[in-house]
């Protein structure tokens, strides 16, 4: 069995920050939500992996390598434009072949992992398996209706009249079925090949295509507060440990991770959260669901439910809650009332108090 994982496209709802890193390498605990998804595969004991990439960007390539470190053989697929997901799996034919495989949207965390969706479609054998899972929103998600037997019966996509409250997740397996499919159906009025009408085709031509229900905790990482979501739902697992320097004067409550090197003085921090190698947090309060990024300084600050990426610096800023800072950002000054800050990459502002 193989693995296609998709991370291209434009992220345009995490701007500004997807105008210099692709949305798939934004970090939720300080790991890239990208990361996430290869862990899922490699712990489903898939390790042929293709990466379908934005052919213009190199940012994934050299964040994965060649998967080595995940245990996986990574192959890429550029893509030259955002053309659907059925395109993607067109595209990746060769790399495919005629093996069953797993899709796996790199945006996309999945808690409880992808091993239950495999052994289901092992056990079960239709021509494809969708991930499914309640949800309270169903006008928007592509909802399917299932049968009895858990076979989707009616695929739709944000439905106004929704006839079910069940969500397609980001997470599907395949048989070389597909491939038929993906090839039959046409491009919608965006130029895009969606895969829902490629799933479609294959009910409306006497496939089995089913449901895998999951309970556990999904959600695509794709707009600010899923984000910030996943980073309180990913930084709730963690364990205490600290490898870093915790002075005199600090306090540790709960769950809370000092990586190597990151150094808190006069500071209290609420867990869980995660202060990232060679991260400096002097005279501040951090935390709950908070994330501080490798090589960030957090001076005279209050912060909470957040996400700093790597060198961002906050100094004299009180209040800073539900915010993503990304990298290398400054936001300095002497007080502050509450405030939501979404600064992208290398940008700078100044507070007055």
């Amino acid at each position: 069995m193989k693995a296609l994982v998709l991370a291209g496209g434009l992220g345009t709802r995490l701007r500004p920050l997807t105008h210099t890193m692709p949305k798939q390498l934004i970090p939720v605990a300080n790991k890239p939500v990208l990361h996430y998804g290869l862990r899922a595969i490699k712990d489903a004991d898939i390790t042929d992996v293709g990466i379908v990439v934005d052919g213009h960007d190199d940012h994934v390539r050299r964040a994965i390598g060649n998967g080595s470190a995940f245990g996986l053989n990574v192959s890429y697929i550029p893509q030259d434009a955002p053309s659907g997901l059925a395109h993607c799996v067109l595209i990746a034919r060769e790399f495919l072949g005629d093996a069953d495989f797993v899709m796996y949207l790199g945006d996309n965390i999945v808690m409880d992992g992808i091993v239950a969706l495999r052994d289901d479609f092992l056990t079960r054998r239709p021509a494809a398996m969708v991930m499914t899972g309640k949800v309270l929103n169903p006008t928007d998600f592509g909802i399917a209706e299932v049968d009895t037997a858990d076979r989707i019966v009616r695929l739709e996509e944000k439905p106004k009249v929704p006839r079910s409250d069940l969500a397609v997740i980001g997470a599907y397996a395949f048989s070389p079925a597909i491939h038929q499919a993906v090839r039959s159906v046409t491009p919608n009025w965006r130029h895009e090949r969606e895969i829902t009408d490629a799933l479609t085709w294959l009910i409306d031509h006497g496939f089995d295509v089913n449901a895998h229900p999951v309970s556990g905790y999904w959600k695509d990482a794709g707009r600010i507060d899923d984000l910030l979501d996943c980073n309180r739902e990913v930084l709730g697992t963690i364990q205490r440990a600290v490898h870093g320097n915790v002075g005199e004067g600090s306090e540790l409550i709960g769950p809370v991770v000092v990586e190597t090197g990151a150094s808190v003085l006069a500071s209290r921090i609420v867990g869980p959260a995660i202060i990232g190698a060679d991260a400096s947090v002097v005279r501040s309060t951090v935390g709950p669901c908070t994330s501080i990024g490798p090589d960030c300084e957090v001076m005279d600050t209050t912060i909470e439910n957040s996400i700093l990426l790597t060198g961002a610096s906050l100094r004299g800023v009180r209040g800073i809650s539900a915010s993503v800072i990304g990298r290398s950002a400054r936001v300095h000054a002497r007080s502050a009332p509450e405030r939501r800050l979404i600064l992208g990459d290398d940008s700078k502002m100044l507070i007055e108090p």
